[in-house]
């Protein structure tokens, strides 16, 4: 296990080696001079100079490439153009609000998601399942910012029980949180009602089934046992998607966090912020991505002896999570 760990752990390196530098480049040839951008309503030559000269702008892509993995190396992103602050000290100090929606956002998915998927597996072909599914297809046809501006509307307009923008209290946190869950619930329900479909179909439920196994047993002791490892990929990948910057909801309710940031940061030309936001955010993906690979032993034996033994995931396993991976998109 532990070698798998290393493995994983050079990978995750090499990975975020090879974003920064794509993203390095392609912010460098896109069109646009982020002097000008900096020095405001008509600039002169000289105050373009002067900034260009002042973050190493005049440098060339080599020059400018060669100091960036310089300072990186020592843990230096630069200077945020705008907040005239460390850039990875801005986003760090932005990371915490973007957590604590991500987070909560997951909860109120897995307490709504799972159990209503199981629910719409026990009713399947009737009309139960027929109106959740109206549900749930209602819920992955709603745009984010649709949906935030009529929660907005409805609960900080017309009835004021919320906070509109902002974190100012833990109020604030309900408006954005709903938002996001809506077409995660969506998403993993439908997911949870297809993959628990498929198992309690399975012949060995048949035959627990015939020993007199509760079918409440059935469902949550072999059922969702054997469907955990592909709504966990899929869980886990919608988790990583919320810590790259919910742009939209972030935007719509104001909310200080790291999409917003990273919105301000486009609109200045911010390089060194850009890239500070590319390496947390791509940084975290990589930590959840591995912790749910961690997560597959504890659910599955088979991945166990297959990773002690060096391969990446049991043949029997592996095709659910990639499934998990196919069904909801990133």
């Amino acid at each position: 296990m532990a070698t798998y760990v290393l493995k994983r752990l050079g990978q995750s390196v090499l990975t975020l080696f090879m974003t920064l530098t794509t993203v390095f480049v392609l912010l460098r040839l896109a069109p646009g001079d982020p002097a000008a951008a900096y020095a405001g309503p008509n600039p002169t030559t000289e105050d373009l100079d002067r900034i260009r000269a002042q973050f190493g702008l005049d440098d060339s892509l080599l020059g400018q490439y060669w100091t960036f993995l310089t300072r990186l190396v020592h843990g230096d992103l630069g200077t945020s153009f705008s907040f005239q602050a460390p850039a990875l000290d801005v986003v760090l100090e932005r990371l915490p609000y973007t957590l604590t929606l991500a987070i909560a956002a997951i909860l109120v998915t897995v307490v709504v998601a799972v159990p209503l998927g199981v629910w719409m597996a026990r009713h399947a072909h009737t009309g139960r399942e027929f109106g959740a599914n109206l549900f749930t297809i209602a819920g992955q046809s709603m745009p984010d910012f649709w949906s935030g501006i009529m929660l907005l509307t409805l609960f900080a307009v017309v009835l004021p029980v919320f906070p509109a923008s902002g974190f100012a209290t833990w109020g604030g946190l309900v408006l954005p949180t709903l938002t996001i869950a809506i077409l995660q619930i969506a998403l993993i329900s439908r997911m949870v009602a297809r993959e628990m479909s498929t198992n309690m179909a399975a012949p060995f439920l048949t035959v627990a089934r015939s020993r007199g196994v509760s079918e409440r047993g059935l469902t949550w002791r072999y059922g969702m046992t054997n469907s955990a490892i592909p709504v966990l990929t899929a869980l886990g990948t919608r988790f990583a998607a919320m810590l790259n910057g919910v742009v939209v909801v972030e935007v719509v309710f104001a909310w200080p966090g790291v999409g917003s940031l990273v919105v301000r940061a486009l609109e200045t030309r911010d390089y060194p912020l850009i890239q500070a936001t590319v390496l947390v955010t791509a940084a975290l993906t990589v930590v959840v991505q591995l912790l749910i690979d961690l997560a597959y032993p504890l659910l599955d034996p088979r991945v166990r002896l297959a990773k002690t033994s060096g391969r990446s995931a049991s043949p029997a396993t592996a095709p659910s999570a990639q499934t998990a991976q196919e069904a909801v998109p990133a």
